[in-house]
């Protein structure tokens, strides 16, 4: 078995290879006999022309316990839809591929906009949310996981630990969020979790003072990973934000809702690479500088919902304790990387660090303008609420789409 420990009382599952892997997946296809286990893929259309996809598609068509796929497609026309429809159809699972920007599924989204509820933003949030929406038409799944579609190093075995600690009926496990060490290519990535996330929540805490919030996302390993599993019955209350804060929104709904100890972490991988998004610095809505404003946001929307007080003072002084202990923690950094043969290249890390500083006071700044802003999608309970017949309707437009175009 793993080795486990508490941290922040967020339980740790650790990859220590002492168990065959075989023993671990006939578990799961004997608890998916009685829980269907279910799996979403948030997907551009770019990306099946990259190299990432097609080797996912090979590792997950051997995953005997997986109930169901949902794709969600986002910048497709019909032509691409099409071919993406071809595309996954080697997965031996029921597959969905669910065309965000068809005329069906663009008439459901302006029923949704009548009713003051839709999605105000296109992106990953919205995919998310959609996908889950079809999921819980379907009613017939206990767990969901998600990943994305660009992880270069795939492997079948990411899926199966993932998924294990909310697929075992004895654990109490709710939610399971995946880590790994961020390698790739000789060099140390992980640049917002890294030079933003750790040492802006350091900051935060000598700032602002202790807060159990804090302390929880702190006992993340890797907060901002997109591989996690939950179990079905939290879909309906789920407020999933729009923005590029739908990591950091997620563990804090779980924050939220469950207790610490049904919230799990769990080393997936030995190494992990994917697609890099740039830095972006000269333009603040685009790469890793919007990422980091989006993230920002989240957390002092959270902090203020829990009846902290935020001021231009503090985020002054925040940007501050931030920039210091950012710098404290590139030592760090640059000792392990050398210790370990890696390269780490001090001058972009300097350069992002000054970006996300930046950033800091920019996402203080838009917080304090408009404080009612809410970028979280509304929970599909209150769209059913709303509008009893559109989780209905929404499953029988994908299903029309399936059919004309498929």
């Amino acid at each position: 078995m793993a080795d486990f420990h508490q941290n922040g009382n967020i339980a740790q599952f650790h990859n220590l290879r002492s168990r065959p892997q075989e023993e671990l997946i006939y578990e799961l296809d004997t608890f998916a006999q009685s829980r269907k286990i279910s799996l979403i893929l948030p997907s551009l259309y770019s990306e099946l022309e990259g190299d990432a996809l097609p080797n996912i598609l090979a590792e997950l068509s051997r995953v005997s316990y997986l109930h169901r796929i949902i794709i969600g497609l986002d910048r497709a026309d019909e032509a691409q839809y099409r071919h993406a429809r071809e595309f996954f159809s080697v997965l031996p699972q029921l597959t969905t591929v669910i065309w965000n920007d068809s005329p069906r599924m663009l008439d459901i989204m302006a029923r949704l906009d009548a009713l003051g509820l839709a999605p105000q933003e296109a992106g990953k949030g919205k995919n998310v949310w959609g996908c889950m929406g079809y999921l819980i038409s379907c009613a017939d799944s206990a767990v969901m996981a998600i990943h994305d579609c660009d992880i270069v190093t795939y492997t079948r075995e990411m899926l199966d630990r993932l998924v294990y600690p909310v697929a075992n009926p004895t654990f109490s496990y709710q939610l399971s969020k995946g880590f790994y060490p961020r390698v790739g290519q000789g060099k140390l990535n992980g640049r917002v979790t890294r030079l933003l996330v750790s040492p802006l929540l350091i900051a935060l805490k000598r700032t602002i003072g202790d807060r159990d919030y804090i302390d929880y996302l702190r006992a993340f390993r890797y907060p901002l990973s997109g591989e996690m599993a939950l179990r079905t019955g939290l879909l309906p209350d789920l407020r999933i934000p729009s923005d590029w804060g739908l990591e950091i929104g997620v563990l804090s709904e779980a924050w939220r809702n469950l207790g610490p100890r049904q919230v799990c972490q769990v080393e997936i991988a030995d190494q992990y690479d994917h697609k890099h998004q740039d830095l972006s610095a000269e333009d603040a809505n685009q790469g890793l500088s919007r990422m980091s404003t989006d993230i920002c946001k989240a957390i002092y929307r959270k902090l203020a919902a829990d009846g902290t007080v935020f001021t231009p003072h503090v985020f002054r002084t925040l940007k501050a304790t931030y920039y210091r202990s950012a710098l404290d923690l590139l030592e760090a950094y640059h000792a392990d990387a050398k210790m370990n043969g890696l390269t780490i290249d001090r001058h972009a890390e300097e350069r992002s660090i000054e970006m996300f500083g930046e950033n800091i006071t920019r996402a203080g700044q838009l917080f304090i303008e408009n404080p009612q802003e809410t970028p979280f999608i509304p929970t599909w309970n209150r769209v059913h609420s709303a509008d009893p017949t559109l989780l209905a309707d929404f499953r029988a437009a994908v299903a029309a789409d399936e059919a004309e175009f498929g």
